[in-house]
């Protein structure tokens, strides 16, 4: 009885270092995702998957006892974290506030991308700009790129305005005499969603040259990312465009077409490389279904379906 005892014992040990060994494994698997879905872009995608790479080898030597080997790649590892969280800043801010927040679902599901913006739309943008600019109209435009911006990012969220963009509305609005024409517009699609918006500015040290406007382009585009800021200045009629907190300018009227066309076309690469949880689950199932039929020497589906 007592042998009986001491071996079921030493099972249940065993079986509880198997589930936590698991869970650990899981709880990693659902943090990678979790970035994944954050960063949402196929460009950063090789970065971390470098990084990770460096994890399973610092675990892998630590586990083979390699100390000299550990020691360098646990360091290269925190190396490797600060400049991420330092590249990918407003990423890893937006995945801190969605957790403070409690929106622990919005971490497993990747931001929808937004439908590019017809060529009708960027002319018509690019017209009302031209304008503004030749009549020294000051202007600012947010314009949404791969997901909708969150109304808290705003100072003033603005009034709603819910239209079809046209150079004739957006040169209105801007309208020194308008009561919107201090705040900011924001594009969303095909459609002028609200005007009026305050926006943060940006702590960086700026050009005395820049005004409110520039600072308030760069604030909001340092703050999210998926979205560009297109300002006029009323002092001089320059046009600049502000991406990532980095304002670029002076642009001329043709090199600003060019530029929204890079960045809101179809083929531009900000291809999600997170899928869908489900659509995962069904892929991580398929796969371990297909292993144990492999190992079990069974004939797999796709075989059994020719039959």
């Amino acid at each position: 009885m007592g042998d009986w005892w001491k071996q079921w014992l030493i099972n249940l040990g065993r079986s509880q270092s198997l589930l936590l060994e698991t869970l650990d494994i899981i709880l990693v698997l659902a943090l990678t995702y979790m970035i994944l879905v954050v960063i949402s872009e196929r460009r950063t995608l090789w970065m971390v998957r470098g990084f990770i790479i460096l994890m399973l080898a610092s675990a892998l030597s630590g586990r083979l006892q390699l100390q000299l080997l550990n020691f360098v790649l646990e360091k290269l590892v925190i190396g490797c974290a600060v400049a991420m969280a330092v590249a990918l800043q407003s990423e890893f801010r937006r995945f801190l506030e969605q957790l403070g927040r409690g929106e622990f679902r919005l971490l497993f599901q990747p931001s929808n991308l937004v439908i590019p913006k017809s060529d009708n739309v960027i002319d018509e943008i690019v017209d009302a700009v031209k304008e503004l600019s030749k009549n020294r109209i000051g202007a600012l435009l947010i314009i949404e790129t791969t997901g909708p911006i969150d109304e808290r990012d705003f100072s003033v969220p603005g009034v709603k305005l819910n239209a079809e963009v046209s150079k004739e509305l957006i040169q209105t609005i801007f309208q020194p005499k308008t009561l919107l024409h201090d705040g900011a517009t924001l594009v969303r699609g095909s459609r002028i969603v609200s005007s009026g918006i305050i926006l943060p500015l940006s702590g960086r040290t700026a050009s005395r040259q820049l005004g409110t406007r520039h600072r308030a382009a760069m604030g909001i585009t340092e703050r999210v990312e998926n979205c560009i800021c297109v300002v006029v200045s009323e002092e001089t009629g320059s046009i600049s465009l502000a991406e990532r907190g980095t304002l670029n300018r002076p642009l001329t009227v043709t090199k600003l077409k060019e530029s929204l066309d890079a960045r809101l076309s179809p083929t531009v690469d900000r291809e999600a490389v997170a899928p869908g949880l489900f659509s995962l689950g069904r892929q991580i199932r398929g796969k371990a279904l297909f292993m144990v039929s492999r190992l079990l020497g069974l004939p797999s589906t796709a075989s059994r379906d020719k039959k």
